[in-house]
């Protein structure tokens, strides 16, 4: 079995370690803990792990957020995948910060980068890892907030939850999406 795992963000110096950018964090994760490495291919940085015996072609679309559904629609056909065996990594306004949820299926919820994946996919019934941000932001400071950088307490703590997120994709490509929600989404 193969899985082409999804970290959404955007590409430049300027959006490193934000919110909006927790996909890429837990991408970069993955892979450094699998001794992996990413090359820049086409519309975006690849690696191919080996899990447990397991497939994973992980990506950071480089895009930019709102065109991501190119570079996963393009890899879906390179590998020849299904979007069943797809793991979007992304962001979520609606979800305390450092819980995580993941789902089968869903809207964009207004997610610029799930909305281009659903307008290209012609879906949007694929798997998915929601890592909360939180909203703890003032009325209309919504875009400075989800771009902005992670506060202390929140830098502290994330080492942890992106290695808890790093797990669930293991669990999604060893145990399959419906026992790792099982697992995942009570905690």
């Amino acid at each position: 079995m193969k899985s082409l795992i999804i970290g959404l963000g955007n590409i430049g110096s300027e959006y490193d370690n934000t919110r909006h950018n927790i996909g890429f964090s837990i991408a970069d994760a993955l892979v450094s803990k699998h001794q992996g490495s990413f090359a820049t291919e086409r519309y975006a940085d690849y690696a191919a792990l080996s899990v447990k015996g397991k497939s994973l072609h992980v990506i950071k679309p480089n895009t930019y957020m709102n065109l991501s559904g190119k570079a996963v629609r393009y890899w879906m056909q390179e590998l020849k995948l299904e979007v069943s065996q797809l793991f979007i990594l992304v962001d979520d306004l609606a979800i305390d910060f450092g819980k995580i949820r993941i789902r089968a299926n869903g809207s964009d919820a207004g997610h610029n980068g799930l909305k281009s994946i659903n307008e290209l996919l012609q879906t949007q019934n694929y798997p998915r890892l929601r890592f909360g941000i939180g909203n703890n932001f003032a009325k209309g400071k919504q875009v400075e907030y989800v771009l902005g950088k992670w506060n202390n307490e929140e830098q502290l703590a994330l080492p942890k939850l992106i290695t808890h997120s790093v797990e669930a994709i293991e669990a999604f490509a060893q145990i399959g999406l419906e026992r790792t929600m099982n697992f995942y989404n009570i905690k």
